[in-house]
């Protein structure tokens, strides 16, 4: 495999979550430096050795309501 790829959202009470498309990873930083570091220690206790992606892609989607 040679990427991943994590959805990242806000969380209403502040930081964010992050879960990897296709697989059953799932991770919640404060910052986006934290979660970068949470979202690869979660990808190195997911996969075996030799079998962990090279590159893992952080995809942040924001929502904003705004009045009409």
């Amino acid at each position: 495999m040679s990427e991943i790829i994590f959805l990242v959202e806000d969380l209403p009470e502040g930081g964010y979550s992050a879960r990897a498309l296709g697989h059953a990873i799932f991770t919640t930083a404060d910052s986006e430096q934290e979660l970068q570091s949470m979202v690869k220690d979660a990808v190195a206790c997911h996969f075996d050795e030799g079998e962990s992606p090279r590159i893992i892609r952080l995809h942040f989607v924001r929502e904003e309501v705004i009045p009409a």
